[in-house]
């Protein structure tokens, strides 16, 4: 399984995502998900994919060839048609692939985050479904996740403001999002990759990867559940009030 999410805020974004790509008794395989494009001071994008890993390389891949001759996510004009411009390689690895899948029960479900900024063109957050098409972030709903999503979103509904919330704040989200789903779900797991980009910034240098048993990770993993005991300690009691013959 997996989850990766962004948050975009008036101050740029941050993406993270889990390592995790199966989970079973006697298996467990370690994968990057995060993946980065970049052209320093002109444009940078960060990738992040959930579905069927086989398919998720081979849309990077054919990203990575674009990129690299000056085409796709290269030449894309804004932010909306570099998201157009992944979409036609999910669209694409989908035609090439899907007869073949489908016959032993298999689905082409690939979906995609793209963060990114263009030089001369605001920040943005997409998602791309797996027909292609692109779904924009909006300051209403400032973030977008994909993978195991219900475990890790309440915390982002509750915080996450696309005009107050810093992008250290974010950050935060982001762990304790993917901590709350790290304690929830077993297929779900280290290492979790973070990145965190300024808006204008156009390089992409504040990026940490956290291991299994991170001391950093652990003490968020702590102090977040530690917090949540006290804040329900502080909630006002329920009041039972004597029942009342009819």
């Amino acid at each position: 399984m997996t989850y990766c999410l962004g948050i975009t805020t008036k101050d740029g974004f941050v993406v993270a995502s889990d390592s995790r790509s199966n989970a079973g008794y006697d298996q467990v395989n370690v994968c990057r998900k995060m993946h980065l494009f970049e052209q320093p001071g002109e444009r940078v994008f960060v990738a992040m994919t959930s579905g069927s890993l086989s398919c998720s390389q081979s849309i990077v891949t054919l990203l990575r060839k674009d990129f690299g001759i000056g085409a796709g996510l290269a030449a894309a004009e804004s932010m909306y048609d570099a998201a157009r411009a992944v979409g036609e390689q999910v669209r694409r690895v989908s035609d090439l692939d899907r007869r073949s899948l489908e016959q032993d029960g298999l689905k082409v479900n690939v979906h995609v985050i793209l963060a990114g900024q263009i030089r001369g063109q605001p920040h943005d957050l997409y998602m791309i479904y797996p027909q292609g098409n692109p779904l924009r972030s909006t300051e209403e709903s400032p973030f977008l996740q994909i993978g195991e999503c219900k475990y890790g979103r309440p915390i982002l509904d509750r915080g996450v403001r696309f005009e107050h919330t810093s992008l250290e704040d974010a950050a935060r989200y982001a762990l304790i999002s993917i901590d709350s789903t790290l304690r929830s779900n077993v297929t779900v797991g280290p290492p979790i990759d973070l990145l965190v980009y300024g808006r204008d910034e156009l390089h992409l240098d504040r990026r940490r990867r956290f291991l299994d048993r991170d001391p950093d990770l652990i003490a968020i993993h702590t102090q977040w559940e530690q917090a949540l005991r006290l804040a329900v300690q502080a909630i006002p009691r329920v009041n039972f009030e004597p029942e009342t013959s009819m």
